[in-house]
Formats: structure tokens, sequence, C-alpha cells
């Protein structure tokens, strides 16, 4: 499963570099938005983090969740805090939310997360 991860990482960046080279203008906007979004602000970078997992196990999408998951271990998250912010997703998404908490945990255990 960590190739899987680590897979998914490396063609994720591959895929927003040639999406960068056919719509330049798109990829700059997002890119924005995104920042503008994520920086430090009232909430910290890793609570944006938790909302941002937590909608994305809700919304059952596997590239979200894997890139979040990333992203908060990156702002200093603990495996246990993760967890317990994509639980709360499970409060909004009930039963597919739940199908994708392994998501998470195979992600934090690619990345060697205990």
């Amino acid at each position: 499963m960590a190739n899987e991860v680590q897979d998914f990482y490396k063609d994720f960046a591959r895929s927003i570099q040639g999406l960068s080279k056919e719509s330049p203008d798109m990829v700059k906007a997002f890119k924005s938005l995104h920042d503008q979004a994520m920086k430090q602000g009232i909430l910290g970078t890793k609570e944006k983090e938790f909302i941002a997992l937590g909608i994305a196990v809700a919304g059952h999408c596997v590239p979200c969740i894997r890139l979040h998951t990333r992203a908060a271990v990156g702002a200093g998250a603990s495996r246990a805090e993760i967890l317990e912010a994509a639980s709360v997703a499970l409060l909004m998404g009930g039963g597919p939310a739940y199908t994708h908490i392994p998501v998470v945990t195979e992600t934090l255990d690619a990345m060697g997360i205990e």
C-alpha cells in the first residue's frame, strides 16, 4: 500500500505539471485561492487542514484525503489528531465517509506516521 500512496503523489505532481502547461491561468488561479484559504489566520494551518480533511472524507474524495492528510502532517498534526479530525466527518457523511477512513490510515502508514 505504501507504494500506491507514493505513486499517487508522483502521478499527481506530474499531472499538475502537465495541466500547468495546458491551462496555466486556471492552475495559477486555483493555487492562489488555495494559498489564500490555507494560510495562517485566526485559524492555524493545521486546523484548516483538519477542516479540509473532514470535507474530503465526507465528500469521498480519495485524492483530497491523501493530499490533506500529508498537508496536516506537514502542519505538525499527529496521527491521533488526524484520525480524530477525519472521524468527525462520519457525523456528516455517515457510512460512505466511514469507508474512506482507511484511506487516511493507509496514507499515514505509507508516510511512516505512528
